[in-house]
């Protein structure tokens, strides 16, 4: 069997995703505001309603409960709708249809309902935006029983992870980096839908010192951390999440029971996130293999910062390696 590798833009690869799963299942439509000709503010869906129609690839009004209500009987009847939130912090109209309605009604009705609903996220900062256009909502709804939440880290897995996410029977939040959508990498566009698991968490580097977990945007920094750790003599695993409902446990208690050091980076902030549920089940599962507490590096708990001082809220390499030298000194 041969295969089709070629080099995308993350934000490519994701269009070139939809675009397979829109040819593989009929049932696929896409919903969203400005998605159709315009293509999507990152002109994610670019081209798509030209060659599927607009009856699968539809404008919205500017209505997030809207979307997401016609989604949840779009999806009773059969459909699986792709619904994209055009920022980060417009989801917040939609939350009482996400929490309420799609985490719930397949509970709710014995397994008798499914909702297969994929709902789109460009999220996090680093993109000198304004407010409610670089937050990090993504705790919310891993928090919420019923829904399944990825984020993709490069351009292979937004290609491959899309089409798992829409070919789920569950609801998936699917978390898009925005700021990495124009970082190119190597894409298998044959690549099978069970390549890789959707809930398994990727070791990127493998080291021996020090465990650095992170997802989504932070992936790149991450691995840019370890670059650096090592040119210093500090080699560092570096795990790709992938997945932040469920949780890849297995992949991370076997990386901190090697390293004995586990360092969690998100942009997001840090009180209540995704990194202290992390820590909080390492402790438990790893206690005695650690050699010092589980540290976490991430945004502030304040509301996202005027652009001009993003840089300073948002977890760079030198953060990062600051945690890293506190844990290995402790």
């Amino acid at each position: 069997m041969t295969t089709t590798t070629t080099t995308l833009p993350l934000g490519k690869a994701l269009n070139a995703g939809l675009r397979r799963a829109m040819e593989d299942d009929p049932k696929v439509l896409l919903m969203g505001e400005d998605i159709g000709q315009l293509g999507g503010v990152f002109r994610i869906t670019e081209g798509l309603q030209k060659d599927f129609g607009t009856h699968r690839v539809i404008d919205t009004p500017l209505a997030e409960s809207g979307i997401l209500g016609t989604a949840i009987g779009l999806a009773m009847r059969g459909f699986r709708p792709v619904c994209e939130i055009q920022f980060d912090g417009f989801i917040y109209p939609a939350f009482d249809q996400i929490v309420s309605q799609v985490a719930k009604l397949h509970y709710r009705t014995g397994g008798n309902v499914k909702v297969p609903i994929t709902i789109r996220v460009p999220y996090g900062g680093g993109i000198g935006a304004i407010e409610h256009h670089s937050e990090s909502p993504e705790g919310y709804f891993a928090q919420t029983a019923g829904l399944r939440v990825v984020t993709c880290g490069n351009a292979a897995d937004a290609h491959l992870m899309i089409r798992q996410a829409i070919a789920c029977d569950d609801p998936v939040l699917f978390f898009e980096p925005k700021r990495r959508y124009w970082e190119k990498g190597a894409v298998d566009l044959d690549a099978g839908a069970n390549t890789f698991p959707l809930h398994k968490a990727r070791t990127v580097v493998s080291g021996n010192d020090a465990t650095l977990l992170a997802y989504g945007p932070l992936v790149t920094t991450a691995v840019q951390a370890a670059t650096v750790a090592a040119e210093e003599g500090t080699s560092l695993e570096v795990i790709d999440l992938r997945s932040l409902s469920p949780l890849d446990m297995d992949t991370i208690e076997a990386s901190v029971r090697k390293t004995g050091r586990l360092i969690v980076t998100h942009e997001a902030p840090v009180f209540l996130g995704v990194g202290a549920e992390i820590a909080a089940r390492v402790t438990e599962r790893c206690f005695y293999h650690l050699e010092s507490p589980v540290l976490r590096v991430g945004g502030f708990t304040l509301p996202y910062p005027p652009a001009k001082l993003e840089e300073f809220y948002l977890p760079d390499v030198d953060r990062i390696l600051d945690a890293v030298d506190r844990s290995i000194a402790a």
